[in-house]
């Protein structure tokens, strides 16, 4: 096993190489005698730095084909704005492009000079969104999170994004300190009315932009691979007509909340409204179509990142 200084020194020389190819432009060859290595060792180095995650690809030029599809979605859904990522016609991860577009579009809300409040969801394509941003100062910015931080086991839960945004943003955050869903609405009515969440509750609702994933029904649905939600109650609300969930908030194939007792137990700040917020969504897939589709035909939300394969399939 290499040692502890020679993974380092090995990481380290990855990222000079990467530096020299990708920022500074040079060929391998360039790199290898500066470096004083071989061609190869030079190649392994840079593909090294790509696999380690150590570059950080962003793509300016906008693909024409990608505009195309934003703009029909815009006219379609009445969106405010739409972010179209290229497909990676081989690839099968669900966050790869749209997360690093939405921490382009994290990274310039937060880059305003005018003080705002940014609220965010929970999910694995918010916090590979959130591991994209660099380091930034922004205190005149509140960020606050829409969803409960407490796992049902009463541990942390993983995937809550404010945690993952508090080691890279320096301003003010604001948690949530309770579970996604409570036992009983008694549970939530109590727990709502403790002093430090209701001022997080009245933070959510004056949010200048949301970012929100989209969360999928089903067996393979987050909630009930987190432990939210039981298998054969999660079958149930599929079969009376659920589509999809945002923060918890259940919704119908129109878009519209449901109205029983599942939603009466969300401990979620309520989805901001569209009228006063930017709420953009993240999701991507076939998995994710039947709940996005619902979330755009419902104007639940009024912005959308996602990749060209999923915007062609919204349009059909």
């Amino acid at each position: 096993m290499a040692r502890r200084s020679d993974v380092h020194g090995r990481l380290d020389d990855a990222a000079r190489a990467g530096w020299l190819y990708y920022v500074a432009g040079r060929t391998q060859d360039e790199i290898a005698a500066a470096m004083g290595i071989s061609r190869q060792s030079a190649q392994r180095l840079v593909s090294l730095a790509v696999a380690e995650r150590l570059i950080k690809v962003r793509l300016d030029h906008p693909i024409a084909a990608c505009l195309e599809r934003g703009e029909a979605l815009k006219r379609r859904f009445g969106l405010r704005q739409v972010e179209i990522v290229p497909s990676d016609p081989i690839g099968s991860s669900t966050t790869v492009g749209i997360a690093e577009a939405g921490a382009a579009e994290i990274e310039r809300w937060l880059k305003r000079q005018e003080p705002i409040i940014l609220a965010i969801g929970t999910g694995r394509t918010l916090k590979a969104a959130v591991d994209q941003l660099p380091p930034m100062d922004c205190p005149q910015h509140r960020i606050v999170s829409l969803t409960g931080n407490i796992g049902p086991d009463g541990s942390a839960a993983y995937y809550n994004v404010i945690f993952s945004m508090a080691d890279a943003i320096k301003s003010r955050h604001f948690p949530m300190p309770l579970p996604v869903l409570c036992s009983s609405p008694e549970e939530r009515e109590t727990l709502h009315e403790q002093a430090l969440v209701r001022s997080t509750l009245a933070l959510g609702a004056q949010a200048d932009v949301t970012f929100v994933g989209i969360g999928e029904l089903g067996p393979e649905g987050p909630l009930c691979v987190d432990g939210f939600l039981g298998r054969e109650e999660m079958e149930n609300l599929v079969a009376e007509g659920a589509a999809g969930e945002i923060c918890g908030w259940m919704y119908d194939h129109e878009g519209r909340l449901l109205s029983d007792s599942i939603n009466d137990r969300v401990a979620s700040v309520p989805i901001p409204s569209i009228e006063t917020c930017c709420v953009i969504g993240l999701a991507q897939g076939v998995r994710k179509l039947t709940a996005l589709k619902a979330a755009l035909r419902g104007r639940l939300i009024n912005g959308l990142i996602t990749d060209e394969k999923t915007a062609e399939q919204l349009l059909v």
